[in-house]
């Protein structure tokens, strides 16, 4: 079945979806929406479909079978609800919504309208993410005794200043952790498990006219025992960008992630497939790809396809997307945790 998918919301990260969706012999881009008419207009005129600035006309596209929002972060909830309603897929970035009450509502919208949803976290999808949750799954760094994620990279005033919705908890939901941490914040969850605890310090260090963090540090307690730290920032100034890095240490094994590099990869037994593992994604392999850390358009658009394409996958066999709706909100309630506590002088916050 080939589905036809609509975007909406038109910025920057719009553009990576659509070469996503171009890529995909089972996809069609159908639609744009922009406030914008001259915007959904250009946004057409370069990736096709028809371009709308009246979102009732676009939701009633007659092929339109999946909606795909890019949205700012904190905009997510209307289109969203109206997508639902209207018996239309969602794919939504990262975060789903700004915090757990608005992403429950679309969750609960989805569920009553009978239609999936499916968060964008694209790093889950890179090759050596999957090579390490293999790993980890097989069992193979033992108990879990450390695992962090360290994401310190650098945004200009100008990046604040260009956006309102990067510089306001209504529009964004958060800074440095909400909008660019997160994906690392998810690969945290993804590999160690659900966070028991949090204790967490947060600054508005280097910037000036945003509400929002751009430095925060959290300490963490797992529910499997293991012990954790997060450090978040956009104030690490870097001409190409510092890698984000996730670490994970266990009784027989430790695994270190730098962006797309294996920098640990030593188990108490090894197995013929190390040495394969280590050729294909260790440091003496070419890096290939993006991450974002100095520049944000600068990003591997291949994660994103991969992502659409298992949502794609679950539509058709009618499984669960890999970032079902459950995985998509994980991130986002370990963040408003630390915020919590960290609006709180670090005192520690219970996760449910």
């Amino acid at each position: 079945m080939t589905y036809n998918i609509g975007i909406v919301g038109l910025g920057m990260i719009s553009h990576f979806h659509a070469r996503a969706i171009a890529d995909m012999a089972n996809a069609k881009l159908v639609a744009c929406y922009s406030r914008s008419q001259d915007k959904a207009d250009a946004f057409a005129q370069k990736h096709g479909g028809t371009a709308y600035s009246d979102y009732n006309d676009f939701l009633a596209n007659p092929d339109l079978d999946i909606v795909a929002i890019a949205t700012p972060s904190g905009c997510h909830l209307d289109p969203a609800l109206a997508a639902a309603q209207a018996g239309k897929h969602i794919l939504c970035e990262k975060p789903i919504e700004s915090t757990t009450a608005r992403t429950d509502a679309i969750i609960a919208a989805c569920q009553a309208n009978n239609v999936q949803l499916c968060g964008i976290f694209p790093r889950r999808f890179n090759p050596t993410v999957e090579a390490a949750k293999k790993a980890i799954d097989a069992g193979r760094l033992g108990q879990l005794t450390l695992a962090s994620a360290y994401v310190k990279w650098f945004r200009t005033q100008a990046y604040y200043d260009a956006d309102i919705w990067r510089r306001t908890w209504e529009l964004s939901g958060g800074g440095a952790l909400m909008n660019q941490s997160i994906h690392h914040i998810d690969m945290l969850l993804h590999f160690a498990g659900d966070v028991e605890s949090v204790s967490a310090y947060m600054q508005t260090a280097t910037h000036s006219g945003i509400e929002v963090e751009d430095l925060a540090v959290a300490t963490l307690k797992f529910k499997n025992g293991a012990l954790g730290t997060i450090e978040g920032t956009t104030t690490a100034y870097s001409k190409t960008g510092h890698p984000a890095r996730v670490e994970l240490c266990g009784s027989t094994g430790s695994i270190f992630l730098s962006d797309n590099t294996l920098t640990a990869w030593d188990f108490e037994t090894e197995r013929p497939e190390d040495a394969q593992i280590l050729a294909t994604y260790g440091p003496q392999a070419a890096a290939t790809g993006g991450a974002g850390a100095a520049d944000p358009t600068a990003i591997d658009y291949r994660e994103h396809l991969r992502n659409f394409q298992d949502f794609l996958h679950a539509l058709d066999t009618g499984a669960q997307p890999q970032v079902n709706a459950p995985e998509s909100r994980r991130a986002i309630a370990l963040i408003e945790a630390i915020y919590q506590s960290a609006k709180n002088n670090g005192t520690p916050v219970t996760l449910p």
